[in-house]
């Protein structure tokens, strides 16, 4: 048995006059090139398709072809690819060719060889490239993806280099494995009175007599622990400086970041610092605000009412997420923080994170500085028992004695009958709320002040003077 011919270019084919490929019919042309691809087209001497061999059910849409201009099928950009592939006149096979169809919902692309037949007819074997079509498309978002997030990371480190550089506070990182300053910022630099700073040892930075107790803080920094600001004498200029260090790590490398302080700092005494701890540890709640409302520090007691484990995910957070009926209990308490600098047990109810609320008392001051902060405590109703004064009401008339009127009255005098007991029973409701201030219960109520003056005076809940009720 004859071998097969290798080519010029090295490549190999079947001997033409090998007996094994004598007497090949159609059908197995047709299955040969169903083996070499997806796809196996016949084309005429005028570029038409007349049969179409197809290896698998994915491409059964392509019947429709059959009886059309093969350059008619495909998109516009690869009708000079078609043109090509037919107007090859060598008997060898074309090198292969991206050629992208129209589909019925999408694009078909597909990878083309053509052998011309003696006949002058041609065999295109095409291969499915939808599924290499898709990869390259995740590929693509993966890449734009990568390139987004390294964007970002750029302008992250730009924004953080740029706070380094320009904060007053002395700053340096210093590399834990080898102890020598990776990076200062030139407030750092203008503290430690020295140039070309990067790359030396920080513990010479500190004098003689102090650099044991540097070595210690540091050590003791490096277990990852909150360690107190020590004080250390620097060396060049003797200044003593106040150090805090915190630990951190970038990839497989650990590194400080000190701070430096002069002692010419304002400082927190003992006792501020003792009081600060106790105000956190307070069983009532207590909340910081800003002009906004918006939470800027809380207790520990709040976190633990509204049921969210630490502080960081409410700063910012508006209070009226959690404190009051929205639009009326905040704004009732501002209004009165305004007119009397405080408030005081004002009931309202504090929502949780949970979905759970809670009955609470509110108290309320505002700050005296330029960007008025509020600071509210609420306690729990439910933590102690309210000596309220026993309430009197002298109604015009009960629930019963209304119904006992059918078939005495009217109904229309029955009905006016029933709207003012109710009208007096929410205004008494109203004026417990507000502590009495009629201003914030005409609010409330939706009322006019001359409004509710007018039914307070209608009522007998009080003495109005003729002065309010013709106030606007």
């Amino acid at each position: 048995m004859k071998q097969a011919s290798i080519r010029d270019d090295g490549s190999r084919r079947f001997d033409k006059d090998s007996p094994l490929l004598a007497g090949m019919d159609a059908a197995g042309v047709a299955r040969l090139a169903e083996a070499s691809g997806d796809l196996a087209l016949l084309v005429d001497e005028d570029g038409v398709i007349r049969d179409i061999a197809a290896a698998n059910d994915d491409l059964a849409e392509v019947e429709h072809w059959v009886g059309q201009r093969w350059s008619s099928v495909v998109t516009v950009e690869s009708r000079v690819k078609v043109e090509e592939i037919l107007g090859d006149d060598e008997s060898e096979p074309s090198r292969w060719r991206q050629i992208n169809h129209s589909g019925a919902a999408n694009e078909l692309p597909l990878r083309f060889r053509a052998v011309r037949l003696p006949n002058g007819a041609t065999v295109a074997v095409g291969r499915d490239e939808r599924a290499t079509a898709r990869l390259q498309q995740r590929l693509l978002q993966v890449q734009q993806s990568l390139e987004r997030d390294y964007l970002r990371l750029r302008q992250a480190e730009s924004r953080y280099r740029l706070l380094f550089e320009m904060t007053g506070e002395p700053m340096l990182i210093v590399d834990l494995a080898t102890l020598r300053i990776r990076e200062i910022n030139p407030a750092g630099v203008d503290l430690l009175a020295g140039a070309n700073l990067q790359g030396q040892p920080f513990v010479a930075q500190a004098s003689a007599a102090d650099r044991d107790k540097l070595v210690a803080f540091i050590g003791a920094v490096s277990t990852g622990i909150l360690v107190p600001p020590v004080t250390i004498a620097l060396a060049r200029s003797g200044t003593e400086a106040s150090l805090s260090a915190r630990l951190f790590r970038q990839g497989s490398e650990s590194f400080l970041l000190i701070q430096l302080g002069t002692g010419s700092e304002p400082r927190i005494g003992e006792t501020e610092r003792l009081t600060l701890d106790m105000v956190r540890r307070l069983p009532d709640a207590l909340v910081l605000a800003d002009d906004r409302l918006e939470i800027v520090d809380a207790n520990d007691s709040f976190l633990e009412l509204v049921h969210v484990p630490a502080l960081a995910p409410l700063i910012g957070r508006p209070l009226g997420d959690f404190l009051g009926r929205p639009g009326i209990d905040l704004d009732l308490i501002r209004a009165q923080v305004a007119d009397h600098r405080v408030a005081r047990n004002v009931s309202t109810i504090l929502r949780g994170e949970d979905g759970g609320q809670e009955e609470v008392e509110v108290s309320a001051v505002r700050s005296g500085d330029k960007n008025n902060h509020y600071a509210f405590t609420m306690r729990l109703v439910a933590r102690r028992l309210r000596d309220l004064p026993p309430v009197t009401r002298d109604l015009p008339r009960s629930v019963e004695q209304l119904t006992e009127l059918v078939g005495r009255m009217p109904l229309k005098d029955i009905v006016r009958e029933s709207t003012d007991l109710i009208e007096r029973l929410c205004i008494e409701a109203a004026l417990t709320y507000t502590s009495n201030n009629r201003a914030s219960a005409a609010e409330i109520l939706g009322l006019s002040r001359q409004s509710l003056y007018s039914k307070l005076n209608r009522h007998g809940l009080g003495r109005v003077d003729e002065g309010e009720i013709s106030l606007p």
